[in-house]
């Protein structure tokens, strides 16, 4: 792990729990797509700079989340490059309180205040198309993240963030964190419909065709889309429902997956009601949430 594979002339990534996409711009010189969880994630893309004498240009963040970001700082210092990230997630990027906070709904405690959360805090300017290097390309895949975005490099490869779940990944956690449900469905059909030489998702394997992946998230999206419509044939309280999806996925219950998992609900709450399939109503001052219609929905993408 952590080495640097090449897929085709100028377009490489390091291998770790967060995908690192490296795009070579001139025989000197590299933009990368993220930079790794942390601090230590952001020191091995350094070894790998100084190894191939490359001197790093700009960081392009996918999204603001933690896993993502985490080493923006240490190379913004070393190397003085700067970084870009699109939309909403540059605000994020630029105040990473903002995401603990975001996922909690009001001022988040200390113990949100850690590593997978909250990034250190890097200098970010807005991505836009006038400051892509030539040969780099956006591709908006919003769903997972508030505008997250993937790109398509010169050589075909494209490297797809985390609009997709490894088959491993799912089958263990089986529900994944999204803000917008409709939006991630959207996305991922599109992105069932890409072809190119090599894709690079950042939390599974680098593959040649990605349809039956993407596939294979659509079908889970859907499976938890049914599976809390059937918890909600009897009427219930947010908070009893996020128990009960905890307990229906066996997934175990601490402050950082409440947080994650309870945004998710919420979102996949928002998508039902917006679809007219759940509405909630008030009764002895307690919020229920009910199934409005007998059907489960077919999903239109």
């Amino acid at each position: 792990m952590y080495e640097l594979i090449q897929l085709a002339e100028n377009s490489f990534y390091m291998d770790c729990p967060a995908k690192v996409g490296f795009f070579r711009i001139s025989p000197e010189e590299v933009v990368i797509i993220d930079s790794g969880s942390d601090k230590d994630a952001g020191k091995k893309v350094k070894k790998i700079l100084d190894a191939q004498g490359w001197k790093l240009q700009a960081i392009f963040n996918t999204h603001s989340h933690a896993d993502h970001i985490g080493g923006n700082q240490y190379l913004q210092t070393q190397t003085g490059c700067r970084i870009y990230a699109p939309g909403l997630e540059c605000s994020f990027t630029n105040d990473p309180i903002l995401e603990p906070t975001a996922l909690y709904g009001g001022y988040a405690c200390g113990d949100l205040h850690n590593k997978f959360l909250m990034a250190k805090e890097s200098k970010a300017e807005p991505l836009t198309e006038d400051v892509l290097p030539q040969g780099l390309e956006i591709i908006r895949l919003p769903g997972h993240s508030y505008d997250m975005v993937g790109f398509r490099t010169s050589d075909d490869v494209v490297f797809l963030a985390d609009c997709l779940s490894s088959a491993e990944t799912l089958e263990k956690y089986k529900i994944s964190y999204l803000y917008d449900v409709k939006s991630y469905l959207e996305t991922l059909a599109m992105v069932k419909a890409l072809k190119a030489k090599a894709f690079v998702p950042a939390h599974a394997p680098q593959t040649e065709d990605i349809a039956p992946l993407a596939q294979l998230n659509i079908e889970k999206t859907e499976e938890v889309i049914s599976g809390i419509l059937n918890m909600l044939t009897v009427p219930k309280s947010f908070e009893d429902l996020l128990t009960e999806v905890f307990d229906t996925y066996g997934m175990t219950m601490n402050l950082t997956q409440n947080v994650l998992i309870g945004s998710t609900l919420k979102s996949y709450l928002s998508y039902l009601k917006d679809a007219g399939y759940v509405d909630f109503f008030f009764e002895n001052n307690r919020m229920l949430w009910s199934r409005k219609r007998s059907e489960i929905p077919e999903v239109t993408l």
